[in-house]
């Protein structure tokens, strides 16, 4: 405790913290690009191309719920807030609307399914779900406010 009564914070706090925004920077800066028409640069294949810029209003919005979710809910839990958990939740539901259009509503490019776009995919799951739980018990053990 300091000297307010309140729990220090604990060292793997701003290890999670600083490492989850730069994870997260990275996902933002994907979604303005794409958002922005900025692929082009990327030497991607025709069909990758004509994926990520064909996604409908409503599966960008859940990418945006996503992407920002995951990155403002990484800036609160450094700030040690408690709107992290909250954050992190919006992120997961646009995960969810995400991966519900990417894999049962869209022409997934047969170039990108790969296994190494599998392991992202989840590696992308366990880091979300991972972070809203982390969040959770920090809120809980009194370290966000």
């Amino acid at each position: 405790m300091n000297r307010l009564g309140q729990p220090k914070t604990p060292w793997h706090l701003w290890v999670i913290g600083v490492v989850s925004l730069l994870w997260n920077a990275g996902g933002a800066a994907s979604y303005t690009m794409t958002e922005l028409g900025m692929l082009e640069g990327m030497e991607m294949p025709p069909e990758q191309l004509k994926y990520f810029y064909s996604f409908p209003a409503w599966a960008v919005a859940f990418w945006a719920l996503g992407v920002w979710g995951c990155l403002f809910g990484s800036i609160a839990l450094l700030f040690r807030s408690k709107w992290a958990v909250t954050l992190y939740g919006i992120s997961i539901v646009g995960l969810i609307g995400t991966t519900v259009y990417q894999r049962l509503f869209s022409d997934f490019p047969e170039s990108m399914d790969t296994a190494g776009q599998t392991l992202f995919a989840v590696a992308i799951w366990v880091i979300t779900i991972g972070l809203f739980l982390y969040s959770s018990r920090m809120k809980r053990a009194g370290v966000l406010r």
